[in-house]
């Protein structure tokens, strides 16, 4: 939020144009005779360092299908249907609003959910909101997650070529087998890592998809059993040496997944540096006057709005309804006006949404206007999910 207000502030500023300069600016990165393709400073954060922020994501999925919720049919089958409705019913808001032209092209817009804002705002009201609604939450943004990564690398990626992208599949069957043979060589997998998202950048599929699909390649389950790392640690003699100590810490650290690590250690710099960097590089919009009065008529802007504020609670709440009908059961203790405002909380794009924007359109002033409704609509449906989570358990009392 701070990177965001810094944005508009210094893009509003008499120090204005010097923000799109910085951003757009060009650099170049080389290892020795290997050069990756000029890119911008804007580019280099939301092709490489959104990668990064994408393989936390993969990494994430991949825990909620091996040991979450997402592992069991039963526990994710009213979630996974809830978020398929809170994917087709904002789209299908935003397509109604705009049905041609290149403003179409922003249908997957309002399809995203922001994770962090999303359980923020659910952990700002404590045991006021059952665990069951944040735990339901998760699992939904995550679904919702996958259907955005998709959508991404299917309808937002272009000019595809075929010997890059095998090169890429490549790689991540390189990583596949280092993996079955029990090679752990952190360096190796960087270096490969690398190689992958250079060789998807090249393929046309947009590069964060290979942070995606890295993350969904790292194993979820633990090398060593907890039983048999607490055997080693217990076997430790008192006077081990510092060697004894090393090796029994190093095992006992692989009884915890590889993909948990990876987020414990990974997770802050995501969420502290790259999120932030990449809200400063994307949420500079000029507010004139006659920006602001063509947003307020803009298809694409109230397009978005609708889709986040309005599509999200609803699609989320009546796609979950109908799950209930066939007998898929509604968390214990959650009232439907709590629900609703958990769907709204689903609503806050934020951070995916203004990434697909920029994918979806080649015309800056569209762009604008889109990041216009996504900043409004999340402001809304942050202020919508709070008052309903806070007072829908009481206002269904009530009734």
């Amino acid at each position: 939020l701070t990177a965001t207000a810094v944005a508009l502030i210094w893009v509003n500023s008499g120090w204005g144009d010097s923000y799109h300069e910085f951003w757009h600016s060009e650099i170049e990165l080389a290892v020795g005779a290997w050069h990756l393709p000029h890119m911008s400073v804007g580019h280099f954060v939301n092709d490489a360092l959104m990668a990064l922020f994408f393989f936390v994501v993969g990494l994430e999925i991949k825990r909620e299908l091996v040991t979450g919720d997402l592992r069991s049919v039963r526990a994710a089958a009213l979630p996974v249907i809830g978020a398929l409705g809170g994917m087709v019913i904002p789209a299908l808001f935003y397509v109604i609003l705009n049905t041609s032209g290149e403003a179409s092209r922003g249908w997957g817009i309002p399809m995203a959910t922001d994770i962090a804002f999303a359980i923020g705002i659910v952990a700002l009201l404590g045991s006021r909101v059952s665990p069951k609604i944040k735990l339901f939450l998760l699992t939904l943004a995550i679904v919702d997650d996958i259907g955005a990564i998709a959508v991404i690398a299917i309808f937002y990626s272009s000019g595809i070529s075929v010997p890059w992208l095998v090169t890429a599949l490549i790689g991540l069957t390189a990583v596949w087998i280092l993996q079955r043979a029990r090679v752990w060589a952190i360096p190796i997998y960087a270096v490969l890592g690398v190689f992958i998202w250079y060789a998807t950048l090249e393929s046309g599929v947009h590069a964060t998809i290979a942070g995606v699909a890295l993350g969904l390649l790292t194993p979820a389950k633990p090398l060593l059993g907890k039983r048999d790392a607490q055997q080693i640690v217990d076997a430790l003699p008192s006077n081990a040496n510092v060697d004894e100590v090393r090796h029994a810490s190093f095992l006992a650290k692989e009884s915890v997944p590889l993909t948990e690590r990876l987020e414990n250690m990974l997770h802050p710099f995501t969420a502290f540096l790259i999120i932030p960097i990449f809200a400063l590089a994307n949420a500079g919009i000029k507010l004139t006057g006659d920006t602001i009065s063509e947003a307020a008529t803009s298809n694409v802007t109230l397009g978005i709005i609708a889709g986040l504020v309005i599509g999200k609670p609803v699609g989320i709440t009546l796609f979950t309804w109908v799950g209930t009908r066939f007998g898929l059961a509604l968390p214990e203790g959650v009232s439907w006006p709590q629900f609703v405002g958990m769907g709204l909380a689903a609503g806050i794009g934020f951070t995916v949404s203004i990434f697909v924007g920029g994918l979806a359109f080649d015309d800056p002033a569209i762009t604008d206007l889109a990041k216009i409704g996504i900043l409004v609509a999340s402001v809304l449906a942050a202020v919508g999910a709070l008052l309903l989570l806070r007072y829908g358990k009481q206002l269904d009392t009530d009734e």
